[in-house]
């Protein structure tokens, strides 16, 4: 048995093992006519990032992406989730940039050259300047823009990608981004928020039509889950865990599925709703083939008081990552059983992205990560056990293939299976990269 305590034979027949990073946080957007993009903008701002770190180089994907994808090979991967950049197709948000729909043609190829399946994200948070400057995601126009975009990119590469996500964690586009304000475009404002978060899933809706209208199929959208656990049972208490409950966990798969939003995050947001937002529902419901999921942590609630929504959040005694997240393994195996119980049925479900930020370390040239090898090996088994409950789990992507751009916290906070040197750009496999290639060649 391997340090993750598990083999390929431990999981269903076909099971896909992955991997998985974002065009902002690797390629480097200084290259290839990319255009701005919200994100640079935000960075640009004092205070938004640490140390005012960008993404215009990055992990210098845009020129190392073949040797990139031989580490994928080179472990065993199955597959490789990837995402475009929005602002690298189309510059402005609308006019296409042919180098930039050439590179993801060479990359759909070499992965398809290596025997690596590509699963790719239509957008993971790399909004063009341009559109942000006649609102983003607060402007309903931004469901025909993406849209658009959608046609042009699978226009592309449809003909040969395995599986397509609309958009990457709606709830960190929304209510992260306009309410909270941590990444772009940094708004603290409810009725902003109020319609990204409507807008969001109407722009995944359109991208789905589209991509039907094209003759392609395997569409999914990846949902970010988070453990809400109250820390009393106060009722003042209960009631900021059911809307932090609702508002991260609930709304986007209520819409897609049910057609409704979560009565517990209405309370607040309704009022900021654009005007006919219920007759939404029938696009927001465009039937999709896979549901994604992101899982990282639990978060312990308490109530804040003042204005709706009254949450706040306090340390718990939990293990803790690099970001002070806690690891809760057993919180991945009731969201997968949980979803597919209470929205998607008998749906294929993925693990879309799942890992650790580690206090990792070049040593003697090799990168020891022993709390992200027990971290994953943790997870892996509670993925285990909810297929054993009857959950229709079909793949696993771990998060991060390398170090890489870290949005807010700059290139502080590595998440990879490979160590990046972010003064050479070298590339070193860690402790955790080797355990995981050996599980997958047992």
């Amino acid at each position: 048995m391997t340090g993750l305590g598990f083999t390929r034979a431990d999981f269903p027949e076909g099971f896909v093992f992955g991997t998985a990073t974002s065009a902002y946080q690797i390629e480097g957007v200084k290259f290839g006519g990319c255009g701005p993009s919200h994100w640079d903008t935000f960075a640009a701002t004092p205070g938004n990032v640490e140390r005012a770190e960008d993404g215009a180089l990055a992990c210098d994907h845009y020129n190392r992406w073949q040797p990139d994808l031989d580490l994928i090979a080179n472990a065993g991967f199955d597959a490789y989730r990837f995402s475009m950049n929005w602002a690298r197709v189309m510059p402005d948000g609308q006019r296409v940039n042919p180098e930039g729909l050439d590179f993801y043609d060479r990359l759909v190829d070499g992965m398809l050259a290596r025997n690596i399946r590509p699963y790719a994200t239509l957008y993971h948070w790399d909004l063009p300047a341009a559109l942000a400057d006649k609102g983003g995601w607060r402007n309903r126009d931004v469901a025909s823009w993406f849209a658009d975009y959608t046609e042009t990119v699978m226009g592309k590469i449809g003909d040969r990608v395995e599986a397509t996500a609309t958009i990457n964690e709606p709830w960190c586009v929304a209510w992260l981004s306009h309410f909270i304000g941590a990444h772009a475009p940094g708004l603290r404002d409810i009725r902003a928020a109020a319609r990204a978060m409507h807008h969001v899933l109407l722009a995944h809706g359109r991208a789905v039509e589209v991509m039907r209208g094209m003759g392609l199929n395997n569409l999914g959208i990846v949902t970010n889950l988070e453990g809400s656990t109250p820390v009393d049972d106060r009722p003042e208490t209960i009631v900021a865990h059911e809307r932090n409950h609702a508002l991260y966990n609930e709304w986007f798969l209520s819409a897609v599925f049910k057609g409704e939003y979560p009565k517990a995050a209405l309370e607040g947001l309704e009022p900021h709703l654009p005007q006919g937002w219920h007759d939404d529902f029938p696009t927001i419901q465009a039937p999709v083939d896979w549901l994604g999921i992101n899982y990282y942590t639990r978060k312990r609630v308490v109530n804040a008081g003042g204005a709706w929504p009254q949450i706040a959040y306090t340390p718990g005694p939990l293990e803790k990552t690099a970001f002070d997240w806690e690891i809760d393994p057993d919180q991945l195996r009731h969201f997968l059983t949980w979803a597919a119980t209470e929205y998607s049925g008998d749906l294929p479900i993925y693990v879309t992205e799942n890992g650790m930020a580690g206090h990792d370390y070049m040593l003697d040239g090799t990168c020891p990560d022993p709390q992200r090898v027990k971290y994953l090996r943790d997870h892996f088994t509670a993925a285990r056990q909810a297929i054993a409950e009857g959950t229709p789990l079909r793949g696993y992507f771990v998060w991060s293939l390398m170090d890489n751009y870290e949005w807010a916290a700059g290139y502080d906070k590595r998440f990879g299976l490979v160590h990046v040197d972010f003064d050479t750009l070298e590339r070193t496999p860690k402790d955790s990269y080797h355990a995981i290639s050996a599980a997958l060649r047992e």
